[in-house]
C-alpha cells in the first residue's frame, strides 16, 4: 500500500495558514495580541513566561518587592512596563535589560529610596519615567541623565531632604523644566521649616552657603599634601620641646647638687 504525499506546494501553503503556536500566556495573567495583564495576580516576581512580541506589560498592584539581574525576559518589542502599587525597594543595576525598545515606564507607589543611574542605561529609548509616591529623599542627576530620549519625568509626592544634596537635582530640574511634570507637587518634606516648599521655587541665591563650603579639588590636594607635612613637623616639633624640658629637669638637678654642703 503506497503512501500518500502532500505536494510540497500544498505543504508550504499549509504552513503559513497554519503559524506555529505562540508561547502560552503566563497562568496568572490576562492575555490578548501584544499585550500582557497581570494586575492585582498576588506575584512575587515576574513571570517568565512571556511572548517575545509582548509589546504592553501591566505588572501594578501585586507583592513584587525586589528586581534581581535580568528579572525579565527579553522582550525586544516591549514598549509600556507598568510597576505601580508593588512593594519595590531594590532595582538591580541589570534588572532592566533586554528592554531597550521600552519608552515608558511606571514604577510609582512603591517603596524606593535609592536608584543608580546604572538600572537605566539600557533603556535607550525611554520618554516617560513615573517615580511617583516612593521614598527618594534623592536623587542622583545621573538617573535622568541616562536616558537621551526622555520627554517627561515624574518626581511628585516623594520625601525630598532640601540641603545641600539636593543641588545637583534641582540644577537639572532647573535646565530640564520642561520635562519635569507635575512641578506644583515636588515639594520638600525636610527639614521641618521647608516642608511642603516647591523645590521649583529654589533659586541660585538658596544655595549659596552650599557653592561657598563646597571644596574644589585643588583644595583637596592641598589637604592631602600639606597634611602629611604638618603631622610630621608637629611630631618634631613635640619631640624637641619635650628635649628641652628634659635638659631643662636635668640642668637644675646637677646645680642642685652642687650647691649641697
Amino acid at each position: 500500500m503506497g503512501c500518500w504525499r502532500v505536494p510540497g506546494p500544498v505543504l508550504a501553503l499549509l504552513l503559513l495558514l497554519c503559524p506555529p503556536p505562540s508561547p502560552a500566556c503566563p497562568a496568572a495573567c490576562r492575555c490578548s495580541p501584544r499585550e500582557v495583564d497581570c494586575s492585582e495576580r498576588g506575584l512575587r516576581e515576574v513571570p517568565w513566561s512571556l511572548s517575545t512580541n509582548t509589546s504592553t506589560l501591566w505588572l501594578g498592584y501585586n507583592f513584587i518587592t525586589v528586581l534581581r539581574p535580568r528579572s525579565f525576559p527579553p522582550l525586544p518589542g516591549l514598549r509600556l512596563l507598568s510597576l505601580v502599587h508593588n512593594r519595590l525597594e531594590l532595582i538591580h543595576s541589570q534588572a532592566l535589560l533586554g528592554l531597550g525598545a521600552l519608552q515608558e515606564l511606571d514604577l510609582s507607589h512603591n517603596h524606593l529610596s535609592v536608584l543608580t543611574p546604572e538600572t537605566f542605561v539600557p533603556l535607550t529609548s525611554l520618554a516617560t519615567l513615573n517615580l511617583g509616591s516612593n521614598r527618594l529623599g534623592e536623587l542622583e542627576p545621573g538617573v535622568p541623565g541616562a536616558l537621551p530620549q526622555l520627554q517627561a519625568l515624574l518626581l511628585q509626592d516623594n520625601p525630598w531632604v532640601c540641603s545641600c544634596s539636593i543641588l545637583p537635582l534641582w540644577r537639572w530640574l532647573s535646565h530640564n523644566r520642561e520635562k519635569v511634570r507635575e512641578k506644583s507637587l515636588l515639594l520638600c518634606r525636610l527639614p521641618e521649616q521647608l516642608n511642603k516648599y516647591p523645590i521649583m521655587a529654589f533659586g541660585d541665591e538658596s544655595f549659596r552657603q552650599c557653592q561657598e563650603t563646597s571644596l574644589s579639588p585643588q583644595h583637596y590636594i592641598t589637604f592631602f599634601v600639606i597634611g602629611p607635612f604638618s603631622f610630621i613637623a608637629s611630631i618634631f616639633f613635640c619631640t624637641f620641646l619635650g628635649s628641652l624640658v628634659v635638659f631643662y629637669h636635668s640642668l637644675r638637678r646637677e646645680s642642685h647638687c652642687w650647691r649641697r654642703p
